[in-house]
């Protein structure tokens, strides 16, 4: 069944950054019976609670935009939350959209499903060719069930199920948590408080941490409780340090543009779409979505520095982990299917840090 502005689409996860995206885009094109629960509203990991929505609810289209994610930082001390909760979350919705007979699905998943060496640019053929990269080992193997099971689902079922893979994603909504953020956000967060620190604005520096508490330490702390938990963070008035040594390539996506690309894949693009009919194995049928463009971590933060105006220094602490040495997606397949990204890196940065910006002062 193909869907009309009337279709009912619930976007699991329309509060975090690509859902949120995801809801905006699929209003702007007309198609506004969308269906939302917050995670107080709805607990995914209950799976009595999911089965108990999709009774009242009956979608017709089902976003699956909702995940545990984090960092590094997170992801290694996390490990067992990150493929537990990924898994059940992904049993739950996936499941309950086969039983009530979802004409349409739309599986959000991510890059790092990948092998650590695969080779560059990698395509959606690379998959479970060799082993993960160990820091974000679990998550990726809760993202490769997920894809697999839309996969399955599709095969065995005919079910319309269609897996996506973004690249690393920023912009609006974004997490700037220290303890548990991506690597552009937290940059733009250090950086920006450093460049407070470094002009001695403390008002900016208090209202950043009223507005996201570092560990417990708030705006109404003392200087010295601030400048020691910066200070564990690399964010000093003189410099920022960041993890690594700055040298892993990254390509990153704006997430309005993934956005457009989830909205334009389910409205636009069938199972049957993503594989060559004349193969004898079908597998990875997911689509990959980025830029298919990369740069440093050193560049990119380059870059944040430049945006920001810091006039500090900036130092890289090698004893810290890199990660992946390279992973740049091969786009080549979500080009064919009709979709290319629109936003650069370096307006997107921009765009990002006024956003943070805009954010502190509402």
């Amino acid at each position: 069944m193909a869907l009309d502005k009337n279709s009912k689409i619930y976007v699991a996860g329309h509060r975090g950054l690509v859902g949120s995206a995801i809801w905006s885009n699929l209003l702007s094109r007309g198609y506004t019976n969308l269906v939302g629960r917050t995670h107080k509203e709805l607990d995914l990991l209950d799976a009595t609670a999911v089965k108990q929505f999709f009774d009242a609810e009956r979608p017709d289209a089902v976003v699956l935009a909702a995940a545990h994610v984090g960092g590094i930082m997170a992801n290694l001390k996390y490990r067992a939350d990150f493929i537990y909760q990924n898994l059940q979350i992904q049993q739950n919705v996936i499941g309950e959209s086969f039983r009530h007979d979802v004409s349409k699905l739309l599986f959000l998943g991510s890059t790092c499903i990948y092998p650590r060496m695969a080779p560059q640019p990698i395509t959606e053929e690379a998959l479970l060719t060799s082993e993960l990269e160990y820091t974000n080992e679990p998550y990726a193997i809760a993202k490769i069930a997920g894809l697999k099971m839309c996969e399955s689902f599709a095969i065995q079922y005919g079910c319309n199920y269609v897996a996506v893979m973004p690249t690393n994603l920023y912009g609006p909504n974004d997490n700037f948590h220290l303890e548990r953020s991506h690597v552009l956000p937290a940059m733009i967060r250090k950086v920006h408080l450093a460049k407070c620190l470094n002009e001695d604005n403390w008002s900016a520096v208090r209202k950043d941490l009223d507005q996201r508490p570092v560990e417990g330490v708030d705006g109404s702390c003392t200087k010295e409780e601030v400048l020691a938990i910066l200070g564990k963070y690399g964010i000093t008035p003189e410099a920022v340090t960041l993890w690594g040594t700055g040298s892993p390539l990254r390509e990153f996506l704006w997430s309005e543009d993934m956005a457009d690309a989830s909205a334009y894949v389910l409205l636009n693009v069938n199972f049957s779409d993503t594989y060559d009919p004349q193969s004898t194995e079908i597998r990875n049928c997911h689509i990959n979505i980025g830029s298919g463009k990369e740069l440093t971590i050193r560049e990119l933060a380059t870059k944040v520095v430049e945006a920001t105006g810091f006039k500090g220094e900036l130092r890289w602490d090698a004893t810290k982990p890199d990660g992946t040495p390279r992973k740049l997606t091969d786009v080549s397949k979500i080009h064919r299917l009709g979709w290319h990204h629109k936003v650069e890196i370096d307006e997107g940065v921009r765009r990002l840090r006024q956003w943070y910006i805009n954010d502190q002062n509402r």
